[in-house]
């Protein structure tokens, strides 16, 4: 608590941010939407589209299991929130929300989402709506079937919210490298801490604690494994003790600082010695598979296009393979997504577009073998190419 190494702030200046256009270009996104699928307007209630359109914070993982606040977008009218927390704003309208959740209404929530589509059908009248269109988030049977009672059509309303969020301005971008900034220096002292006999939750506990000291959220796993956890992926961060020559891998998966996302990959050796023969095959084959990918990256290239010129490793790690080989991110995880080839055709077409932001997967490790071998890079798809965002550096004891 007495250091320094945690306050980013500290040792390099923040990007600029205009904290009203982001958020104007934010609601705009989202009206946008709203009037290109013909809707009179959204309920949103998910905590990353709260944050998005609103830049609203409180107990946002409560809210994602528990939800309680809820608000009323539409392209022409006032925004109504309801049940929110901690908002000082005397211009914000809020009000009484209704149960969302079996927490709040047990067994009535028939009649607690009859009272929300009344709130809704009243909201229509007090903004003069007539499609009598709304977007839900996801949310309970019960809501739709009231709604539908009230003759008021329901869409998804995630098609709304998502797609809003594809597309970065300059000020997200300026966020989201601030993000990355603060988890790679959660990854220096992670990887400064490897040694024999540190634990694996203690590494991880680096890297949550820089997020925290920065104003930061949380991570959306604790993707972290040692040695022979390593194989297969997909194993969180466990008591183990790790071990001389071992392969140390993670994943931040984090919600950062303004609440924008790092996703980092990295994999380290633990010494002292050298990494094996096969480590370094491992980590390299990972490396080429980046680097190809990302190479690829450009607007204008369909999602199946790159699935097909995308890096195909030897079928003895298909198996085990990484679910997809690029994901886009925001403030979280987000659409598309593009699977490998050998899964099969992509579950759904689309096109690069200028502004997204992608993460390139690889994960390399054989079935029945004890190390693997997990990177990924963020990178900003621009016009003529892409422009690499995560910047800390690979171990060159695996590159060999």
């Amino acid at each position: 608590m007495n250091g320094t190494w945690s306050d980013l702030a500290a040792r390099r200046d923040m990007p600029e941010i205009d904290a009203t256009r982001l958020h104007r270009y934010r609601q705009s996104r989202l009206t946008q939407q709203l009037a290109q699928r013909n809707l009179d307007m959204v309920l949103i209630h998910n905590p990353v589209s709260l944050r998005y359109a609103f830049d609203y914070r409180s107990y946002q993982l409560f809210q994602s299991r528990t939800p309680t606040t809820y608000a009323f977008f539409a392209a022409d009218g006032p925004t109504v929130f309801h049940g929110a927390y901690g908002v000082t704003d005397p211009s914000v309208d809020i009000r009484d929300a209704r149960a969302l959740s079996y927490f709040d209404g047990g067994e009535v929530m028939a009649d607690a989402s009859t009272q929300l589509a009344q709130d809704i059908a009243r909201y229509l009248d007090e903004i003069g709506a007539t499609r009598r269109r709304v977007g839900l988030e996801y949310i309970n049977p019960s809501v739709v079937q009231a709604l539908e009672a009230q003759g008021i059509e329901v869409v998804d309303g995630m098609n709304v919210t998502e797609r809003a969020r594809l597309i970065k301005s300059d000020d997200e971008i300026a966020c989201m490298r601030w993000a990355i900034a603060v988890a790679e220096l959660g990854i220096a002292a992670l990887a400064d801490a490897i040694q024999p006999g540190v634990t694996e939750t203690q590494l991880w506990g680096l890297l949550t604690y820089a997020n925290l000291a920065n104003d930061g959220e949380w991570h959306d796993g604790r993707m972290l494994c040692s040695g022979p956890r390593t194989n297969p992926w997909l194993q969180e961060a466990s008591t183990r003790r790790v071990e001389a020559g071992d392969l140390v891998a993670f994943d931040t998966d984090m919600v950062g600082p303004f609440g924008y996302f790092a996703d980092i990959s990295r994999t380290f050796f633990c010494g002292p010695g050298t990494p094996t023969r096969r480590q370094r095959e491992l980590y390299q084959l990972a490396v080429a598979e980046v680097e190809h990918n990302t190479g690829l990256v450009r607007a204008g290239l369909r999602f199946s296009e790159f699935q097909q010129q995308a890096y195909v490793q030897d079928e003895a790690f298909h198996e085990q393979a990484y679910p997809c080989v690029v994901h886009a991110v925001g403030m979280c995880d987000e659409y598309p997504r593009i699977d490998p080839i050998f899964r099969g055709p992509n579950r759904y077409e689309g096109v690069m577009e200028a502004g997204m932001v992608l993460c390139i997967e690889s994960y390399v490790g054989a079935v029945g073998e004890t190390d693997g071998v997990k990177l990924e890079q963020q990178v900003l798809v621009t016009d003529d190419g892409c422009e690499q965002l995560s910047t800390y550096p690979l171990d060159e004891r695996l590159m060999g």
